[in-house]
This record gives structure tokens, C-alpha cells and sequence, in this order.
């Protein structure tokens, strides 16, 4: 999968962005592993002590100083890691954290525009699987009823008619913004990840819901 990333800059010069946007916080190539621990360096306040949610776990690997907090910077840096080019890296970077910083920043403006592992959370939308729960812990259940529910041909894999047939199953009454972001994103990783059959496999879903898929980007990259 890490030659769709090798070649995006060239073929999608938006869609990483709306890509990692979907890793994140919709919710998805492996196993989800255990919970780990991130202990906050600096203020109490800023950082995520004890257990990280697996969503929370997610999005550590672009926190490179483990402090609890991602800055532009460390977005920047982590985009550069798995072999996005420098222009993309920036614009992805400026564009994430101008829209999520906030989010997770409830009531202070930050000219830093930091994004806050501890409330990563509240930067969901809806109209999603539920893999996620309302606080960011992953739920076995609802990752088994994708292809349980919409898995017709292969029950290890989505075709793009199988996926549409799940989005629109998801979808909230009147939650506009969720059923676009959620089409959005599906149909990114889709585009990037489907097999020469024209599948999404089941482990590839599962690598970006756990966030297995940045490390194992970066080790390729760096190979």
C-alpha cells in the first residue's frame, strides 16, 4: 500500500489530507493492539495521562515529543516520514489544524493551532460505522458488521458497490456534513487501497482504524 503514498503528490494533490482526516476520526490495516499509556510533559491540562482510547492511540504517531499535543510541525514532520513530498506535508498540515484545533481546543483560540490528544474525541462526525464509540474506544461489534451487514461477495472485503450500500446506510437523518465527510473518506481510502480485484480488504480497514498503517508506511519508507 505504501506506493499509493509514494505517488500521491502527483496524482491527488488534496486527497491525503481528506485521507488522514478519515484515519483519524471516522474512525480505521491489522489488529487493534492493547491500549497504551502517553504520559503528558508540560502542563496537566494539555497532555493525556494513563490510557490512551484507541482512537486517542490513533493519532499518537504524529505526536513525536509525547506531550499530548500535535503541533503543525509535528503533523508536517510526520506526513514527511511516510514519503509525502514537502509542498503536500505543509498544505495538509495547514489545513488539518485549522480545522481541528479548535475542535479539540474547546473555548481558547490558539495561534499555535495545537491539536489536543486528550479531546481528539470531539473532532468526530457522524453519519460513521461506530467502530468508534463516543469516546474514541474501538468497538469490535460494529467493526464486524461492516461486511457482516455489507459484505456480500467476499466476507473479508468491500467491492465500491458494497461500500456505497454502507454509506448510505449510516446515514444520520439531516447530518449533511457527517454523509459528505463520510463519502469522502471512504471513497479516498477505497480509490488508494483497493486491491487488483477491486476490493477493500478487511485488514486494510482495520490497519487505519488502529493506526498500525502510519508505522508501517514509515518503515517502508525508510527502507
Amino acid at each position: 500500500m505504501g506506493r499509493y503514498f509514494l505517488f500521491l503528490p502527483s496524482r491527488f494533490p488534496t486527497l491525503l489530507a481528506v485521507f488522514f482526516f478519515f484515519f483519524c476520526f471516522q474512525g480505521p490495516c491489522l489488529s487493534a493492539g492493547p491500549e497504551t499509556t502517553l504520559m503528558a510533559a508540560g502542563s496537566e491540562d494539555a497532555g493525556v495521562e494513563g490510557e490512551l482510547t484507541t482512537l486517542q492511540k490513533h493519532v499518537t504517531f504524529f505526536d513525536s515529543n509525547g506531550d499530548g499535543i500535535i503541533y503543525p510541525s509535528e503533523t508536517y514532520d510526520g506526513f514527511r516520514s511516510i514519503g509525502v513530498n514537502a509542498a503536500l506535508s505543509a498544505a495538509s498540515a495547514a489545513l488539518i489544524h485549522g480545522a481541528l484545533s479548535s475542535k479539540t481546543n474547546p473555548g481558547k483560540t490558539d495561534p499555535r493551532l495545537p491539536i489536543y490528544i486528550k479531546n481528539i474525541k470531539l473532532a468526530k462526525h457522524g453519519s460513521d460505522t461506530g467502530a468508534y464509540d463516543t469516546e474514541g474506544r474501538f468497538v469490535p461489534e460494529k467493526f464486524e458488521e461492516i461486511f457482516t451487514k455489507h459484505a456480500h461477495s467476499i466476507p473479508t472485503a468491500l467491492t465500491s458497490n458494497e461500500l456505497s450500500e454502507m454509506l448510505k446506510a449510516n446515514r444520520q437523518p439531516k447530518d449533511f456534513a457527517g454523509w459528505a465527510a463520510a463519502a469522502a473518506e471512504w471513497k479516498v481510502l477505497y480509490d488508494l487501497c483497493k486491491d487488483k480485484d477491486g476490493l477493500l480488504q478487511k485488514e486494510t480497514i482495520r490497519a487505519v482504524y488502529d493506526g498500525s498503517l502510519f508505522e508501517q508506511l514509515k518503515q517502508r519508507n525508510s527502507s
